[in-house]
């Protein structure tokens, strides 16, 4: 269950990352008016028109991946037991915090304890 959840945690990021690469590549609205007075857009890799259906289209299925991706990883967090019933994340938290973490001194080492007096 374990390797299920780092596998689809990494296809999440994955495609999140090249998903906002993507999109930082596409031209705006505004850049296709200047492409049909000529100037450049034309000599592109993809041609005058190509790279907006393949990029968007790429787009849209990665954006299908994150989205299917991120539904699995709820589904199968929500099904593993959980350490305690109810309650926030916080109360949780504070259950299950490792036995190594250091003890916070009593109230005597407050703050108004440690100024010196004149």
């Amino acid at each position: 269950m374990n390797v299920m959840l780092t596998v689809l945690l990494a296809v999440q990021m994955l495609s999140a990352v090249v998903m906002i690469g993507l999109i930082l590549v596409q031209h705006g609205k505004g850049a296709d008016m200047g492409a049909a007075f000529g100037s450049g857009g034309a000599g592109s890799l993809f041609g005058a028109s190509g790279s907006s259906n393949f990029l968007s289209r790429t787009t849209a299925v990665l954006a299908t991946v994150f989205f299917v991706s991120t539904l699995a990883l709820a589904y199968f967090n929500s099904a593993r037991p959980e350490p305690s019933a109810g309650g926030s994340v916080l109360e949780n938290a504070a259950l299950v915090a490792p036995a190594s973490a250091p003890v916070a001194p009593a109230a005597s080492a407050s703050g108004a304890a440690q100024i010196p007096s004149k």
